[in-house]
């Protein structure tokens, strides 16, 4: 399996994608892709512009997007993918169609058999078990909180320490400790911004700007270093 979940598309005072474009185009080589685009958590834009803006960068780097939305039969475009993208936006929305379109297992089976698969925000959480660590407000129902299931552990994109001055409500760590209450058999990684983890069959690594912060039920939260092995993560609790 080959994965790379990135936790934000772009930092301040860049361009959308810039910063993970370099590791973008190592992941999928040097041979020319054109890979599939899931543009599902797009809100108040369309697919189209979503297209069109990923594009942009990927054509900087040798390789091209055609989305999902081009195409009479999701579930066959899926199954013919040389690599899979999934962008971000509202995981809710994105999961919502993604489930209405019947594409959970072919991904999941499209994946385990080799193919690529490139997330980030929203696409990162749809690599993991459930979507119960995305930051996004429910602005649509989906049948279920099951994602693809890529990984055994939960990933929380854009994780923040900070807790602004003035604000009296839970921050991101409590929100994260009560998840981990309650799903206790769970680990969830707090992916900071400018960060990713990178999956090579039985190999995991993180890379990027910033630690990564793990929380188990029991333990305290450990941080992780860019370049470290993180591969414990997917091993089963």
């Amino acid at each position: 399996m080959r994965l790379l979940l990135i936790s934000n598309s772009t930092n301040p005072g860049e361009q959308y994608l810039d910063y993970p474009k370099q590791n973008i185009c190592e992941f999928l080589g040097n041979k020319p892709v054109k890979a599939l685009f899931i543009p599902y958590a797009a809100v108040t834009f369309s697919y189209d512009s979503y297209e069109k803006k990923v594009n942009e960068r990927f054509r900087e780097i040798g390789h091209e997007v055609i989305s999902i939305h081009n195409f009479a039969d999701p579930v066959a475009a899926v199954r013919e993918a040389k690599a899979i993208v999934v962008g971000g936006g509202n995981t809710w929305k994105l999961l919502k169609n993604i489930s209405e379109n019947n594409l959970i297992e072919p991904v999941r089976e499209k994946v385990f058999s080799g193919t690529p698969y490139i997330g980030w925000s929203a696409g990162s959480n749809m690599a993991c078990p459930t979507i119960k660590t995305t930051n996004d407000m429910a602005i649509v129902e989906p049948s279920s909180f099951t994602a693809f299931n890529l990984i055994p552990f939960q990933i929380n994109p854009h994780y923040l320490d900070a807790n602004p001055e003035g604000h009296a409500g839970e921050t991101r760590e409590q929100r994260i400790e009560e998840f981990i209450e309650a799903n206790q058999n769970m680990i969830v990684a707090g992916l900071r911004e400018g960060t990713m983890l990178i999956r090579e069959e039985n190999k995991l690594s993180l890379t990027g700007r910033r630690n990564m912060r793990i929380f188990r039920h029991g333990f305290p939260p450990e941080e992780i270093v860019p370049g470290t092995d993180t591969s414990f993560l997917l091993k089963q609790i």
